[in-house]
């Protein structure tokens, strides 16, 4: 299977965030790899610099755009957990979540 992009990952992370409770990129990153059925091969490739996976660095892309349109929020270094408003996203159920769609949000267009 193909790696899923950083826009693949926003849905399935702003899902795995939705039980409200403080999580690490780290836990959201096996819930990621389960969702996509990603197997070790896959999960293991690196980026040129060879610092970080893929799946790392698009999970925290994801990450990061949740912040920045305020569905998520960081309560310490580290942790993130969803936001009302990342809740209300949630019960509009949205097929998907791209850069297109979190234009709706001013903070997201300030980045």
């Amino acid at each position: 299977m193909a790696i899923p992009s950083y826009e693949e990952m926003m849905l399935p992370l702003l899902t795995f965030a939705r039980d409200r409770k403080e999580h690490s990129l780290g836990e959201a990153l096996n819930h990621i790899k389960e969702e996509f059925d990603l197997n070790i091969e896959d999960s293991s490739v690196k980026l040129k610099s060879g610092r970080q996976t893929v799946v790392e660095n698009r999970a925290g892309w994801a990450r990061t755009y949740l912040k920045k349109a305020g569905l998520l929020e960081s309560p310490q270094r580290g942790l993130f957990i969803i936001t009302e408003r990342g809740l209300q996203v949630l019960r509009d159920n949205p097929s998907e979540i791209t850069d297109k769609y979190l234009m709706q949000f001013t903070e997201f267009q300030d980045f």
